[in-house]
C-alpha cells in the first residue's frame, strides 16, 4: 500500500535533495468560550421593571416576598425612600438573612424630585 504524494511535505534542502515528511492533518483550532453577553441599557430597564420597587411597593406585595411578615414590611415602609436595595441592611431594616432571601427580586428606583 503507498502514500499518497500529496500527504507528504516536501522542501529542497540543497541542489537536488529533498526531504518528505507526512503531513499533519490540519484542524481548526478550538474556538474561544463563549462570552456572557452583556445586557444594554434598555434590556436592564426593561428586567428591572420585572423587579419590585421598593420605594412604592404597597404593604401586601411586600408581604407577598418570602420570609417578609408584618413587621419586617412595616419597616421597610417607614424607612422611604432608598436609593439603593441593599440599605435595607446598611439602615438596619432587614437583618442579612432576610436580605439575601429578597435581594433578585426587589430594586430601588431613585425617587423623582
Amino acid at each position: 500500500m503507498s502514500i499518497p504524494q500529496s500527504c507528504f511535505l516536501s522542501i529542497v534542502l540543497a541542489a537536488g535533495l529533498f526531504l518528505s515528511i507526512p503531513a499533519v492533518a490540519q484542524t481548526t483550532p478550538p474556538s474561544a468560550p463563549a462570552l456572557k453577553p452583556t445586557q444594554s441599557i434598555s434590556q436592564k430597564i426593561a428586567a428591572s421593571k420585572d423587579l419590585l420597587d421598593i420605594n412604592t411597593a404597597t404593604a401586601a406585595q411586600l408581604k407577598a416576598l418570602p420570609g417578609m411578615g408584618d413587621e419586617y414590611v412595616r419597616r421597610i415602609v417607614a424607612g422611604r425612600p432608598y436609593t439603593a436595595k441593599n440599605q435595607l441592611t446598611t439602615r438596619g431594616i432587614l437583618p442579612q438573612a432576610a436580605y439575601e432571601n429578597i435581594k433578585d427580586q426587589i430594586i430601588a428606583h431613585r425617587p423623582k424630585s
